[in-house]
Protein backbone atom coordinates (compact mmCIF):
# COMPACT_ATOMS: atom_id res chain seq x y z
CA UNK A 1 0.00 0.00 0.00
CA UNK A 2 1.15 3.50 -0.79
CA UNK A 3 -0.14 6.79 0.62
CA UNK A 4 0.49 10.53 0.58
CA UNK A 5 -0.17 13.52 2.81
CA UNK A 6 -3.43 15.46 2.57
CA UNK A 7 -1.75 18.66 1.43
CA UNK A 8 0.11 16.97 -1.38
CA UNK A 9 -0.93 17.08 -5.02
CA UNK A 10 -2.37 13.66 -5.77
CA UNK A 11 -1.36 13.76 -9.44
CA UNK A 12 2.25 14.85 -8.84
CA UNK A 13 2.75 12.38 -5.99
CA UNK A 14 1.34 9.67 -8.25
CA UNK A 15 3.72 10.66 -11.05
CA UNK A 16 6.69 10.54 -8.67
CA UNK A 17 5.61 7.07 -7.49
CA UNK A 18 5.28 5.79 -11.05
CA UNK A 19 8.58 7.24 -12.26
CA UNK A 20 10.34 6.09 -9.10
CA UNK A 21 9.06 2.53 -9.51
CA UNK A 22 7.48 2.63 -6.05
CA UNK A 23 4.02 1.39 -7.06
CA UNK A 24 3.06 -2.27 -6.79
CA UNK A 25 -0.50 -1.75 -8.05
CA UNK A 26 -2.61 1.07 -9.45
CA UNK A 27 -5.24 1.48 -6.75
CA UNK A 28 -4.26 5.10 -6.09
CA UNK A 29 -2.55 6.78 -3.15
CA UNK A 30 -4.23 6.73 0.24
CA UNK A 31 -4.80 10.08 1.94
CA UNK A 32 -2.97 9.64 5.26
CA UNK A 33 -3.53 13.12 6.74
CA UNK A 34 -0.85 15.53 7.93
CA UNK A 35 2.86 14.81 7.56
CA UNK A 36 3.11 13.84 11.24
CA UNK A 37 0.08 11.56 10.98
CA UNK A 38 1.43 10.04 7.77
CA UNK A 39 4.76 9.11 9.34
CA UNK A 40 3.08 7.75 12.46
CA UNK A 41 0.78 5.60 10.31
CA UNK A 42 3.66 4.33 8.18
CA UNK A 43 5.47 3.41 11.39
CA UNK A 44 2.53 1.46 12.76
CA UNK A 45 1.21 -0.45 9.71
CA UNK A 46 3.35 -3.11 8.05
CA UNK A 47 3.84 -2.86 4.26
CA UNK A 48 2.58 0.73 4.15
CA UNK A 49 4.77 3.42 2.57
CA UNK A 50 4.11 7.00 1.56
CA UNK A 51 5.20 9.57 -1.00
CA UNK A 52 6.27 12.88 0.57
CA UNK A 53 7.61 16.16 -0.77
CA UNK A 54 11.16 16.47 0.56
CA UNK A 55 12.29 19.94 -0.48
CA UNK A 56 15.69 19.26 -2.03
CA UNK A 57 18.27 16.55 -1.25
CA UNK A 58 20.77 19.33 -0.49
CA UNK A 59 18.32 21.40 1.58
CA UNK A 60 15.69 19.21 3.23
CA UNK A 61 12.35 20.67 4.20
CA UNK A 62 12.80 21.62 7.90
CA UNK A 63 9.29 20.50 8.84
CA UNK A 64 9.94 17.11 7.28
CA UNK A 65 13.24 16.77 9.15
CA UNK A 66 11.45 17.48 12.42
CA UNK A 67 8.64 15.03 11.62
CA UNK A 68 11.09 12.28 10.65
CA UNK A 69 13.08 12.66 13.86
CA UNK A 70 9.82 12.53 15.87
CA UNK A 71 8.45 9.52 13.99
CA UNK A 72 8.55 5.88 15.18
CA UNK A 73 11.92 4.15 15.14
CA UNK A 74 12.89 2.81 11.72
CA UNK A 75 10.80 5.28 9.71
CA UNK A 76 13.01 6.95 7.11
CA UNK A 77 13.12 8.01 3.49
CA UNK A 78 14.63 5.24 1.37
CA UNK A 79 14.44 6.69 -2.15
CA UNK A 80 14.01 10.02 -3.89
CA UNK A 81 12.89 11.19 -7.31
CA UNK A 82 12.52 14.56 -9.00
CA UNK A 83 9.61 15.26 -11.33
CA UNK A 84 8.93 18.47 -13.25
CA UNK A 85 5.98 20.44 -11.92
CA UNK A 86 3.12 21.02 -14.32
CA UNK A 87 1.36 23.99 -12.74
CA UNK A 88 -0.63 26.26 -15.02
CA UNK A 89 -2.22 29.67 -14.44
CA UNK A 90 -5.53 29.64 -16.28
CA UNK A 91 -8.79 31.51 -16.68
CA UNK A 92 -11.93 31.49 -18.83
CA UNK A 93 -10.17 33.98 -21.12
CA UNK A 94 -6.57 35.13 -21.51
CA UNK A 95 -7.70 38.59 -20.37
CA UNK A 96 -9.22 37.40 -17.07
CA UNK A 97 -7.91 39.48 -14.17
CA UNK A 98 -9.80 38.44 -11.02
CA UNK A 99 -8.30 36.85 -7.92
CA UNK A 100 -6.28 33.64 -8.24
CA UNK A 101 -7.40 30.48 -6.45
CA UNK A 102 -4.51 28.14 -5.57
CA UNK A 103 -4.24 25.14 -3.26
CA UNK A 104 -1.60 24.37 -0.64
CA UNK A 105 0.67 22.33 -2.92
CA UNK A 106 0.46 24.97 -5.65
CA UNK A 107 1.23 27.73 -3.16
CA UNK A 108 4.26 25.82 -1.89
CA UNK A 109 5.67 25.33 -5.39
CA UNK A 110 4.66 28.60 -7.06
CA UNK A 111 4.35 31.28 -4.40
CA UNK A 112 7.57 33.12 -5.23
CA UNK A 113 6.77 33.26 -8.94
CA UNK A 114 3.19 34.33 -8.34
CA UNK A 115 4.21 37.12 -5.98
CA UNK A 116 6.91 38.29 -8.40
CA UNK A 117 4.14 38.68 -10.97
CA UNK A 118 2.06 40.70 -8.51
CA UNK A 119 -0.50 37.95 -7.91
CA UNK A 120 -2.34 37.87 -4.57
CA UNK A 121 -3.36 34.20 -4.20
CA UNK A 122 -6.57 32.98 -2.56
CA UNK A 123 -5.44 29.84 -0.72
CA UNK A 124 -7.76 26.82 -0.57
CA UNK A 125 -7.33 23.25 0.75
CA UNK A 126 -5.71 20.81 -1.65
CA UNK A 127 -8.74 18.53 -1.27
CA UNK A 128 -11.17 21.18 -2.63
CA UNK A 129 -12.74 19.92 -5.89
CA UNK A 130 -11.98 21.88 -9.05
CA UNK A 131 -15.68 22.72 -9.53
CA UNK A 132 -15.74 24.40 -6.12
CA UNK A 133 -12.62 26.35 -7.01
CA UNK A 134 -14.25 27.54 -10.23
CA UNK A 135 -17.28 28.74 -8.29
CA UNK A 136 -15.05 30.52 -5.78
CA UNK A 137 -12.99 32.21 -8.51
CA UNK A 138 -16.05 33.52 -10.34
CA UNK A 139 -16.36 34.40 -14.01
CA UNK A 140 -13.30 36.67 -14.09
CA UNK A 141 -11.25 34.62 -11.62
CA UNK A 142 -8.10 32.61 -12.22
CA UNK A 143 -6.91 29.18 -11.12
CA UNK A 144 -3.50 27.67 -10.49
CA UNK A 145 -3.93 23.96 -11.19
CA UNK A 146 -1.82 21.19 -12.62
CA UNK A 147 -1.95 20.81 -16.37
CA UNK A 148 -3.97 17.60 -16.29
CA UNK A 149 -6.60 19.28 -14.09
CA UNK A 150 -7.21 22.36 -16.24
CA UNK A 151 -11.02 22.68 -16.65
CA UNK A 152 -12.53 22.49 -20.13
CA UNK A 153 -12.69 25.91 -21.76
CA UNK A 154 -9.93 27.43 -19.64
CA UNK A 155 -6.85 28.93 -21.31
CA UNK A 156 -3.41 29.97 -20.14
CA UNK A 157 -2.92 33.45 -18.73
CA UNK A 158 0.24 35.31 -19.88
CA UNK A 159 2.95 34.24 -17.46
CA UNK A 160 1.57 30.72 -16.98
CA UNK A 161 4.69 29.24 -18.56
CA UNK A 162 6.76 30.55 -15.64
CA UNK A 163 5.05 28.14 -13.22
CA UNK A 164 5.72 24.79 -14.88
CA UNK A 165 8.80 22.72 -15.48
CA UNK A 166 10.60 23.29 -12.18
CA UNK A 167 11.76 20.01 -10.65
CA UNK A 168 10.05 18.96 -7.43
CA UNK A 169 11.67 16.32 -5.24
CA UNK A 170 9.66 13.50 -3.66
CA UNK A 171 10.74 10.70 -1.39
CA UNK A 172 9.47 7.25 -0.48
CA UNK A 173 9.15 6.90 3.28
CA UNK A 174 8.67 3.55 5.00
CA UNK A 175 9.57 1.68 8.16
CA UNK A 176 12.90 -0.02 7.61
CA UNK A 177 14.65 -1.41 10.66
CA UNK A 178 18.14 -1.68 9.17
CA UNK A 179 19.95 1.20 7.47
CA UNK A 180 21.12 -0.16 4.12
CA UNK A 181 23.61 1.60 1.85
CA UNK A 182 24.33 -0.44 -1.26
CA UNK A 183 25.49 2.29 -3.67
CA UNK A 184 26.55 5.96 -3.62
CA UNK A 185 23.85 7.82 -1.68
CA UNK A 186 22.90 11.12 -0.10
CA UNK A 187 22.42 10.66 3.66
CA UNK A 188 20.31 12.80 5.98
CA UNK A 189 21.31 12.36 9.59
CA UNK A 190 20.19 13.96 12.86
CA UNK A 191 22.49 14.07 15.86
CA UNK A 192 22.58 15.59 19.30
CA UNK A 193 25.54 16.05 21.67
CA UNK A 194 24.73 14.84 25.16
CA UNK A 195 25.15 18.39 26.51
CA UNK A 196 25.64 21.88 25.14
CA UNK A 197 29.05 23.21 26.17
CA UNK A 198 31.90 25.10 24.59
CA UNK A 199 33.42 22.89 21.91
CA UNK A 200 30.70 20.22 21.90
CA UNK A 201 29.70 20.83 18.28
CA UNK A 202 33.34 21.30 17.26
CA UNK A 203 34.28 17.83 18.43
CA UNK A 204 31.30 16.23 16.69
CA UNK A 205 32.01 18.00 13.40
CA UNK A 206 35.64 17.01 13.79
CA UNK A 207 34.60 13.36 13.80
CA UNK A 208 32.71 13.95 10.54
CA UNK A 209 35.85 15.37 8.95
CA UNK A 210 38.00 12.57 10.41
CA UNK A 211 36.06 9.92 8.48
CA UNK A 212 36.40 11.97 5.28
CA UNK A 213 32.82 13.22 4.88
CA UNK A 214 31.87 16.66 3.60
CA UNK A 215 28.63 18.19 4.88
CA UNK A 216 26.36 19.79 2.28
CA UNK A 217 23.73 20.80 4.85
CA UNK A 218 23.79 21.64 8.56
CA UNK A 219 20.99 23.12 10.65
CA UNK A 220 20.30 23.28 14.38
CA UNK A 221 17.06 23.29 16.32
CA UNK A 222 16.39 23.54 20.07
CA UNK A 223 14.88 20.63 22.00
CA UNK A 224 12.73 20.48 25.12
CA UNK A 225 15.61 18.96 27.09
CA UNK A 226 18.00 21.82 26.42
CA UNK A 227 20.77 20.55 24.09
CA UNK A 228 20.22 21.39 20.46
CA UNK A 229 19.62 18.76 17.81
CA UNK A 230 21.44 19.10 14.50
CA UNK A 231 20.34 17.99 11.05
CA UNK A 232 22.93 17.38 8.36
CA UNK A 233 23.32 15.87 4.90
CA UNK A 234 26.33 14.38 3.13
CA UNK A 235 27.26 11.92 0.40
CA UNK A 236 28.77 8.48 0.90
CA UNK A 237 30.14 6.15 -1.75
CA UNK A 238 29.74 2.99 0.33
CA UNK A 239 28.27 1.70 3.59
CA UNK A 240 31.69 1.67 5.28
CA UNK A 241 31.81 5.47 5.33
CA UNK A 242 28.49 5.77 7.14
CA UNK A 243 29.45 2.91 9.46
CA UNK A 244 32.64 4.76 10.38
CA UNK A 245 30.72 7.91 11.31
CA UNK A 246 28.12 6.00 13.30
CA UNK A 247 30.92 4.20 15.14
CA UNK A 248 32.56 7.52 15.99
CA UNK A 249 29.27 8.93 17.28
CA UNK A 250 28.72 5.87 19.46
CA UNK A 251 32.22 6.17 20.89
CA UNK A 252 31.53 9.81 21.74
CA UNK A 253 28.05 8.97 23.09
CA UNK A 254 26.44 11.29 20.56
CA UNK A 255 22.77 10.48 19.95
CA UNK A 256 22.07 10.04 16.24
CA UNK A 257 19.53 8.77 13.74
CA UNK A 258 19.67 8.28 9.97
CA UNK A 259 16.45 9.80 8.65
CA UNK A 260 17.05 9.33 4.92
CA UNK A 261 19.14 7.23 2.57
CA UNK A 262 18.74 8.49 -1.00
CA UNK A 263 20.46 6.10 -3.46
CA UNK A 264 21.91 7.59 -6.64
CA UNK A 265 21.20 11.12 -5.39
CA UNK A 266 24.63 12.70 -4.90
CA UNK A 267 26.10 16.13 -5.72
CA UNK A 268 22.58 17.49 -6.19
CA UNK A 269 22.66 21.28 -6.64
CA UNK A 270 20.44 23.44 -4.47
CA UNK A 271 18.30 25.71 -6.69
CA UNK A 272 17.99 28.25 -3.90
CA UNK A 273 21.74 28.88 -3.73
CA UNK A 274 22.55 32.57 -3.29
CA UNK A 275 25.42 34.86 -4.21
CA UNK A 276 26.45 36.62 -0.99
CA UNK A 277 27.86 40.13 -0.94
CA UNK A 278 30.23 40.36 2.00
CA UNK A 279 31.49 43.45 3.73
CA UNK A 280 34.98 44.43 2.56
Amino acid sequence: MLGRTSRESASTAWRAAVEGGWLVDETGLLDLGSTTATLQTVGSIAHLAAVVHIGNPSRPDPNLEHALLSSPAGVRIVAARSVPSSWAWVGQSAAASGHTVVDEAGMRDCRHTLRAMGVHPHLVPTAMPVDDRIALAGVDGLLVVERDNVPAGYVDIPGSDQLGGRPQWYGLVRRDGEVRVTEPSRIWLAFGPTADHRGSLHSVLGSVADVGLNLVHLRSHPTHDGPHVFFCAFDVSAAAELDALVGAFRAMEVSHRVIAVLPRVVATPDPSALEPVWLP
